[in-house]
């Protein structure tokens, strides 16, 4: 989910918007064989049952609150949690990107990653690349592509030594980065170096619209898609109209996964606790009116849908609780189901006691 595209969302809101009805290089770690590329790694990607806790700030996991916030995850009956250390760029053309205030800070990502182990949480680290002036992190196209990429070596590899020293289980190369992924010869050579310093099973977080253009899936263990599909055209609380919905999409995946002879993981999941939110997952801003019920039945809808399916690698829902005072969007109002009948739906079909 990109942050700028959520400030704006929420500016987009405060202007009357209603709907009614790291600071450090690579860790060094040496060099492993490389993998065969043309088929699925051999280590097994379990089925994941995931909630993201993303970072807005240097500070954000290194804070009191980070080792509530898992407690609370693991409560769920979640087995993962998914962090997002983010760097940016100004324009969608730079060829660079960098750290800012916003970034997590390498040593609260390492404290917060021990705290999920202790909490019995397994860690995907999933970086992210946004931008600082507004936009879509899927427009970048930057004008200099060698020099880009060769940045973002620098900025993915960083984290994959982190995750390696950290024990990560699962590390994702990238996310919804659509003006770039058709390009599979520069990716293949980002994933290699990747795959020198991180020996765990890998993915790519693609768009719902996105992950069938990419070029380098042979490349990862398991293919991850970020699934915002609108399923309704007006607002409704019906599971049963909203699992319809996502019958035709589950058949297009299976078969798109048997060709490509990997899992499909769902690296984002979520709706926002607003009227008409199925109509648009992927907005912060759908509406001002409470929407605890259909939020409940997207959740409910999703999972009996895909539980159970044997190419399905399972969900990692955006997102549990925002930081305090970070928050852009109220509570009652956000993709958190902390707290909502959404959460329910969770502990029922995650088996939380």
């Amino acid at each position: 989910m990109n942050a700028m595209k959520r400030a704006t969302a929420v500016l987009a809101a405060a202007a009357a918007l209603f709907v009614a009805g790291c600071s450090s290089s690579g860790d060094g770690d040496d060099p492993g064989p490389s993998p065969d590329r043309t088929r699925p790694d051999s280590r097994k990607v379990s089925g994941m049952r995931g909630m993201t806790l993303p970072s807005w700030n240097t500070d954000d996991y290194g804070s009191p609150q980070a080792e509530t916030y898992l407690r609370q995850i693991a409560a769920t009956g979640a087995r993962w949690v998914t962090f997002t250390p983010t760097w940016y760029q100004d324009r969608v053309t730079d060829t660079a990107m960098r750290v800012t205030e916003e970034t997590a800070g390498d040593d609260s990502l390492r404290h917060i990653i021990g705290l999920a182990h202790d909490a019995g949480l397994k860690v995907m680290l999933k970086p992210h690349v946004d931008l600082t002036k507004g936009g879509d992190r899927a427009e970048i196209r930057p004008r200099d592509r060698d020099a880009w990429f060769r940045a973002y070596e620098r900025f993915i590899t960083h984290y994959a030594g982190l995750s390696r020293t950290t024990g990560v289980e699962q590390f994702s190369v990238g996310t919804e980065l659509a003006g770039t992924s058709e390009d599979g010869e520069h990716w293949g050579h980002a994933i290699a170096a990747v795959r020198e310093r991180y020996k765990g099973p890998l993915t790519y977080a693609a768009n719902y619209d996105e992950y069938r253009k990419v070029a380098f899936w042979k490349d990862l263990d398991v293919i991850g898609v970020d699934a915002y599909w609108p399923l309704a055209d007006k607002a409704t609380s019906d599971p049963a109209r909203l699992r319809r919905a996502w019958q035709p999409i589950a058949e297009e995946l299976a078969a798109f996964s048997e060709r490509q002879h990997r899992k499909i993981l769902f690296t984002e999941a979520g709706y926002v606790s607003q009227r008409g939110s199925t109509t648009a997952p992927y907005s912060w801003t759908v509406s001002r009116r409470d929407g605890d019920a259909e939020q409940a039945a997207a959740y409910e809808a999703l999972l009996a849908a895909f539980e159970g399916k044997p190419w399905w690698a399972g969900v990692c829902w955006w997102m549990w609780d925002d930081w305090p005072d970070s928050g852009e969007t109220a509570k009652r109002l956000a993709y958190t189901p902390h707290g909502k009948p959404a959460e329910k739906v969770l502990r029922k079909w995650w088996g939380a006691s």
